[in-house]
This record gives structure tokens, C-alpha cells and sequence, in this order.
């Protein structure tokens, strides 16, 4: 049978981050680092007779197969209802928890019990117990708040779909050529990876699969997304800083300071509302020459340094961090963290003036501290189909 790939992208935060819990506005954008997820629904003579599920996870040297049989035994009856995603059930969760610890996974990679947990709950909700192997890779590192579990989702759900026979893809042929699917489409891939992610992280707000699934950029605020129109091309250099961090713990920590000091905080909060808003205005408006495009980008910098100050008064900035931001400075480029901080990931905006020998001495600095750099574009495509 035919095979499918899907790629979905991750996503950075602009603006917005902590605050947006307290009710301030965020906005959140796709970037061109992407997971892919390739399927190819087998034949049961394919098979060996009894049919297979595997997932063939490409990054981390893995494969999973579970025999058809033995996951009807553990999960039961599926209901058919593949355009009316639904949560997954205590009792599923239950279930799928067996099913992985009779698995091999190493201990430093422990952390793939929730992905492949959600694998299983998609694959077999939309799919049923037919036969079939996925491959994932993907682009973007795992826990740096660049939105890699969603983006795992997301082109999870979309091949899903596609091979049931849900979504009709309006993809490329010979595997080079990247297409689309239609807005209502695209909303029944976001209910299925929403799913996806609740799995894998309990009550995540649905912005990463959001971004992921229709790209560009979003304004979200007070659980109501706003699509914007990124006019002109911005681009930006991701700093990962390979530091781990606790969101939890750091969310708990803004919350605290909020309680301790709500006057104060509620100026901070109110502010980088305002940055938000501000910033959703700006990558909608169109700079038509190169003096338009320059200010356009000066504001952006100016509204980055401004949210990153603001960051650093809820505390929630690293000395990983705070090594980017002087580093980047020296280069008279701006930088603030982006997602929960405390690590993580750093965002540098890249004029579109900066000479390239300026961005690569700047990469190479950054990245003599042990840290690990990539440019993207920010607002672009988001689920993509191609038929390999």
C-alpha cells in the first residue's frame, strides 16, 4: 500500500511567556525545524500472517512492535469514531502502562513512555488493529520548549488520518514536494494531537499542537487563539543551551512572586501584555523597502529586550542564559529566552541587514560555550503532506 509522510513544525515563543498565565497576552510562532512521521499501512501477507504495529523511532535507535492480537487484548473493542476524537481513558492509560513495561526502554531514555504511550492511543483509535509501521525523526531537540512533542503529534495524527482515509491530503509526488490539507482537516488533526499531548504532559494548553498543526503565528490570551499574518520574513537564531529545566517548578515560582508581591507583579504582567499586543501589530504590518523592513525589525528587538527584562524580574532567567544574552550583545543583537527559561532556549533576532560573517562569528561564540545553535525562519507552513 501507499506510504505517507507528514511533517509538522515546532514553535517558539515571542512574547507572553509566565505572564500568559496571569491573563496577559502570548504570542507563538512555527519555525522551519520539523518532525516527521512516514507510514505505510501493510497488507497482512506483508506481515507474516498475524499482522504488527511498530514504530520505528529514527533519533533514538529504537523500534517497538506489539503483535495486532496482543493490543485488541490489552485496549479492547476501538470505538469507530475517527472524526470525534475523545479523551483517553484512566483505564487506556492503564492499559498502554503494561504494555510498555514489558518493553526494553533504556533508562536514560525513560522519558519515551509518554510519546509512545500516545502513539499507541492515536494509532490505535484512528487505525484500529490494522497493521502498519510509522518512522518519526525529527529536527528538533527533545525538552527544550521547541514544541517537539507536538510537533510528534501532530505529524503522527496527520498520516494517521490520511491512511484512514479521515483527511485528504493534497500532497506531492516523489517525496520532494510538500502539500496541504483543507482548514477542516486541519482542525480534526489538531482534536487528535490535542489528545496526543494530553497524554504525554496531563493538561498542556493546546497552543504548541495549535501552532504546529496551522503554522504562521498566534495570539493566544485567556485560552482564545488569534491567527496572525506574518507579512515579512523574520528570521532568528535558537540558541539551545542543553540546560534541563523543571516548567513546573518555574511556573510555581512566577505564582509565588505574584502572591508576594501583587502590585508590583501585576505592573510586570500588564506590561508584557502590552508587548504582546504590540508585537502581534508589528509582524502584521507590511514594510515594503529596506528602511521599512530595518524598523520594523529595531521595534521587534526593542519589544524582545524589553520581554526578556521582564522575564528576568519573575526570575525565571539562568546564568545559561544570561551567557547568550552578553554574548549576543557584543554582536548588537538582541536575545531573550523563549518558552519556560531556567535554560532552555534562547531566541536572537537576525536582521535582515546582519552580514554573515557577523552571524557566523556570533554562532561560533555561543556555541564555544557548549551550547548548540539553529536559524530558522519564524511563521511559516505548518502540517505538511507528501507521498513518498
Amino acid at each position: 500500500m501507499g506510504e505517507f509522510r507528514a511533517r509538522a513544525p515546532g514553535k517558539i515563543i515571542l512574547a507572553g511567556e509566565h505572564a500568559v498565565v496571569h491573563g496577559s497576552a502570548a504570542v507563538a510562532a512555527a519555525i522551519d525545524l520539523y518532525t516527521q512521521s512516514t507510514f505505510h499501512l501493510l497488507r497482512a501477507s506483508e506481515d507474516g500472517g498475524e499482522g504488527t504495529v511498530e514504530v520505528d523511532l529514527r533519533d533514538t535507535g529504537l523500534i517497538f512492535s506489539w503483535p495486532c492480537s496482543r493490543l485488541r487484548g490489552a485496549l479492547g473493542d476501538r470505538p469507530a469514531a475517527v472524526n470525534a476524537p475523545r479523551p483517553c481513558s484512566s483505564d487506556e492509560l492503564a492499559a498502554m502502562a503494561k504494555l510498555l513495561e514489558q518493553e526494553e526502554i533504556p533508562e536514560d531514555k525513560i522519558w519515551l513512555v509518554g510519546g509512545l504511550s500516545a502513539f499507541l492511543y492515536l494509532y490505535t483509535s484512528i487505525l484500529g488493529y490494522r497493521p502498519g509501521k510509522a518512522v518519526v525523526k525529527s529536527d528538533l531537540p527533545v525538552g527544550a520548549g521547541l514544541g517537539s512533542s507536538a510537533a510528534f503529534c501532530v505529524s503522527l495524527s496527520g498520516v494517521l488520518l490520511v491512511a484512514a482515509g479521515a483527511v485528504s491530503a493534497q500532497a506531492g509526488n516523489g517525496g520532494t514536494e510538500w502539500g496541504s490539507i483543507d482548514m477542516d482537516d486541519l482542525e480534526l488533526v489538531n482534536q487528535w494531537a490535542f489528545q496526543g499531548e494530553k497524554i504525554i504532559h496531563g493538561k498542556p494548553s493546546g497552543i504548541d499542537n495549535a501552532v504546529s498543526t496551522f503554522g504562521s503565528m498566534i495570539k493566544f490570551k485567556k485560552g482564545e487563539f488569534t491567527n496572525l499574518r506574518c507579512i515579512n520574513p523574520v528570521k532568528m537564531l535558537i540558541t539551545d543551551t542543553r540546560v534541563g529545566r523543571n516548567t513546573k517548578a518555574l511556573v510555581a515560582g512566577v505564582s509565588e512572586r505574584v502572591s508576594r508581591h501583587p502590585d508590583a507583579m501585576a505592573s510586570v504582567i500588564s506590561a508584557v501584555n502590552s508587548i504582546s499586543e504590540e508585537l502581534s501589530s508589528i509582524v502584521e504590518s507590511a514594510a515594503e523597502d529596506e528602511v521599512a523592513i530595518t524598523t520594523k525589525e529595531e521595534k521587534l528587538a526593542e519589544l524582545m529586550q524589553m520581554n526578556q527584562g521582564l522575564l528576568q524580574c519573575m526570575g525565571v532567567s539562568h546564568r545559561s542564559i544570561e551567557t547568550v544574552l552578553q554574548t549576543t550583545l557584543k554582536y548588537n543583537l538582541v536575545s531573550k529566552l523563549t518558552g519556560a527559561g531556567g535554560g532552555g532556549c534562547v531566541l536572537t533576532l537576525i536582521p535582515t541587514l546582519l552580514s554573515k560573517l557577523v552571524l557566523e562569528k556570533t554562532t561560533a561564540e555561543i556555541e564555544s560555550h557548549g551550547f548548540r545553535c539553529f536559524q530558522v525562519e519564524v511563521g511559516g507552513q505548518g502540517l505538511q503532506f507528501c507521498r513518498g
